[in-house]
């Protein structure tokens, strides 16, 4: 997909969004485990740039590859830490200080960023699960709809490189095996607030529902299947032996599907 004045803007969004923003002080904390650092960003090709959508060079990245109006997106990475890596998921990325008892990974991030980057990377924002008819008002699924997005995971673990689907990550207990699931861009909600409709509205995902497993309302990547909490809680479960210490640094590389023609 090319580098399209839309996805561009998305760009400058991302990067206005950020200008001045700095992290809220961390109370002292017990000392936390040794996780593995950070690899290298891995470019798809070497001529390909790197573009920070961040000011601080790292949390967020795009690979771009050629110039001027034939230049486009081909994947964007976000810096992210394992959190969890025993025990039952409901979610695979989460935001620090909200869901980390039930996801693999988190961010110290504006989970609006990650929506940003994905739009910058010319996803296309579809609808979250639906719980209810509309015009009945009468319990009724309805499946998340959006662009298809691929998200790897680049870490190191045990002195090796390893790169391969989120997916590899989250156990079905029953089936005994990865998730076999694909996540679409559901592209959360901004909700308003109803007191102070000048006010910037909210990013819902920011609840922690950033990539879900079992469906939520407000999930910016969600897999287009019915999985309640429970089944999600009863069937999913982080897949020890593959993931890499606690508080290890990961790439979560995102690469939006083409949309078959």
């Amino acid at each position: 997909m090319k580098l399209t004045s839309l996805a561009w803007a998305a760009v400058a969004v991302v990067l206005a969004f950020t200008v001045g923003f700095s992290p809220a002080p961390v109370a002292a904390q017990q000392e936390q485990p040794k996780g593995e650092a950070l690899p290298e960003f891995p470019l798809l090709n070497s001529k390909n740039r790197k573009v920070a959508l961040t000011p601080d060079k790292t949390s967020i990245i795009a690979e771009v590859a050629g110039e001027g109006k034939e230049s486009k997106v081909v994947r964007v990475g976000i810096v992210a830490e394992v959190c969890l890596r025993q025990g039952p998921l409901e979610q695979f990325l989460t935001k620090k200080g909200t869901k980390e008892h039930e996801a693999i990974v988190r961010v110290d991030l504006d989970a609006e960023l990650i929506h940003l980057a994905i739009l910058a990377a010319g996803g296309k924002v579809g609808t979250p699960t639906g719980f209810l008819n509309p015009k009945t008002n009468e319990a009724q699924y309805t499946p998340a709809t959006g662009s298809k997005v691929k998200v790897l995971v680049h870490y190191k673990k045990d002195g090796k490189l390893h790169t391969h689907t989120a997916q590899e990550w989250i156990w079905d207990i029953k089936k005994k095996q990865p998730i076999q699931y694909e996540w679409v861009f559901a592209g959360s909600e901004f909700i308003k607030d109803p007191d102070d409709p000048t006010k910037k509205p909210v990013y819902a995902a920011n609840s922690g529902d950033i990539f879900s497993i079992s469906n939520f309302p407000y999930s910016t990547l969600e897999f287009p299947v019915q999985i309640s909490k429970d089944d999600a809680q009863l069937t999913y479960e982080a897949r020890t032996d593959k993931i890499p210490p606690l508080t290890s640094k990961v790439w979560l590389l995102i690469e939006v599907q083409p949309d078959k023609k």
